[in-house]
């Protein structure tokens, strides 16, 4: 019989697989959107995005989740999924129809008149990932990691090769041939159409890699049995909002609060390449998190690990504050993967590092409600984000532009620690030792503003940041008594051991 933790802890690093090489391929892409695009087309990609986020949660009606509920206690879960297409293949069609019927009008709004065909693919983006969501969560119910890993790296891959062929390809072919019909899809030259327009293919191809599964699946509707779903399932969507809308929202908000004469779709694209030269640290956090979460849980019961949370705690800081040093320490380098034009956004790095520093911080700390089980804490922490995210740039977007939206991630995410930190300290108490993660964090920023201070830049700046970045490690090291000496003869007569009994 197989070990289920150990089934767990395998399906979790394949899950974990594609969105980690999801992020990876995004971010190698970075460098063609902003050489290719202009600073507004990149902004309005962007725009269009961060819509598409939020109706996504909002689209897919909890129902995720709820299938997983459902068919863990239903006699026959074929039927909760049936239930469940049924609802989205209604709910997507008749999204998708509105969108594209009003497609016109709503384009005129959004001040993108001439590019309503943009609205089709972002409707037919939300209508097909959100029609997905359930094919892939039955994968997902039924062990199939890898056709789940698969299937997600196809989309990935194929929307890489649309990307590629659309860049390079396109204006090319359409400078040959001025009356081709696919100008009624895309412009001739590269915009944020080319961006939209690749994504949306890339949904297209994971709708057909499932139409195996989906001849052999009914889609019928059992009314008691949905109710059930949609009672439990809709609250579940209500409470997810807030937490999608903190990391998006901002997004929105600058064709609103931007001071008066700033072009708002420049200094939104931008903004969003300097966040991206942030990734590393989100990167990071994210594969934290699919390594961590299974180890919390399966750790619930063993009345010592309190103890090893705060370990954990201890080394997830550390380590973050290393990644927060190589990344500002080599920034003008870094910046470099930028195209000339967008490198203005990498004076913001530092603050996106911090804030997904914090959100790192808050993670480790939400341990305390997923496994005493009181999830519902969730929705006031992630809402109080949500309220700092506004109130800072409410208050401060329309004098310091995108800075605020880059220090109000800060705030609210630091406002999310906080009341994390405090629930958890009375609810579930861990030993966190903050004297010793304040210290951490402290000393990397002296050594950050300590570089900072250095008059000269150059191979002479990079050398003397690569001292100071040295200097964290050992610190570091110091501090949680790491031997690396130790540890390194440790591994070779580990390594020495294995040889010796399999030769």
């Amino acid at each position: 019989m197989t070990n289920p933790l150990k089934r767990l802890a395998e399906e979790t690093a394949i899950y974990g697989l594609s969105t980690i090489v999801a992020r990876i391929v995004n971010f190698f892409f970075v460098p063609l959107y902003t050489r290719i695009l202009s600073q507004a087309d990149y902004g309005i990609a962007t725009e269009f995005l961060a819509y598409i986020a939020i109706l996504q949660v909002a689209l897919t009606l909890g129902l995720e989740t709820g299938c997983f509920r459902f068919a863990n206690r239903h006699e026959q879960p074929a039927r909760v999924f049936s239930n469940a297409l049924a609802t989205m293949l209604a709910v997507t069609l008749v999204f998708f129809a509105l969108v594209t019927l009003f497609s016109q009008p709503l384009a005129g709004a959004l001040g993108y008149g001439a590019q309503a065909v943009c609205l089709i693919y972002a409707g037919g983006i939300l209508a097909s990932d959100c029609f997905t969501a359930i094919l892939f969560a039955r994968l997902r119910f039924e062990h199939k990691a890898v056709k789940f890993s698969v299937f997600k790296s196809i989309k990935i891959f194929g929307e890489a090769v649309f990307n590629i062929l659309l860049f390079f390809g396109a204006p090319a072919y359409f400078a040959a041939h001025p009356d081709s019909f696919f100008l009624h899809f895309i412009s001739a030259t590269p915009d944020f159409g080319y961006l939209l327009f690749a994504i949306f293919l890339s949904c297209v191809l994971a709708l057909l890699l499932f139409i195996p599964d989906m001849i052999r699946m009914s889609f019928g509707i059992d009314r008691k049995l949905w109710r059930a779903m949609m009672l439990y399932s809709l609250p579940l969507m209500i409470a997810g909002l807030p937490g999608v809308a903190n990391d998006f929202i901002d997004r929105l908000l600058f064709r609103y609060l931007l001071p008066e004469g700033t072009d708002w779709q420049s200094t939104l694209g931008v903004f969003q390449a300097g966040v991206k030269l942030a990734v590393i640290m989100t990167l990071f956090v994210q594969m934290f998190r699919y390594a961590a979460e299974p180890f919390f849980f399966a750790g619930a019961e063993d009345r010592n690990s309190p103890k090893l949370y705060a370990a954990v705690m201890n080394h997830f800081v550390a380590f973050c504050m290393a990644i927060f040093l190589f990344v500002v320490f080599y920034l003008d380098i870094i910046g470099l993967f930028l195209g000339k034009d967008f490198r203005a956004g990498a004076d913001i790095v530092p603050v996106m590092l911090g804030a997904y520093l914090l959100l790192g911080i808050s993670f480790n700390l939400s341990i305390w409600y997923k496994l005493s089980g009181q999830t519902r804490f969730a929705v006031y922490i992630t809402l109080l984000g949500l309220l700092v995210t506004l109130a800072v740039n409410l208050l401060f977007m329309p004098r310091y532009g995108y800075h605020a939206a880059a220090w109000g991630h800060l705030l609210s995410y630091l406002a999310m620690v906080i009341l994390n930190a405090w629930f958890g300290a009375r609810r579930y108490p861990v030993p966190y030792n903050w004297k010793k993660i304040i210290t951490c964090i402290a000393v990397g920023l002296a050594l950050y503003f300590a570089s900072l201070a250095w008059p000269f830049t150059g191979w002479t700046k990079w050398c003397v940041n690569t001292v100071l970045l040295a200097a964290y490690i050992l610190f570091w090291f110091r501090t949680e008594k790491i031997n690396i000496i130790q540890r390194i003869k440790s591994v070779k007569q580990n390594s020495y051991n294995h040889e010796n009994k399999n030769p």
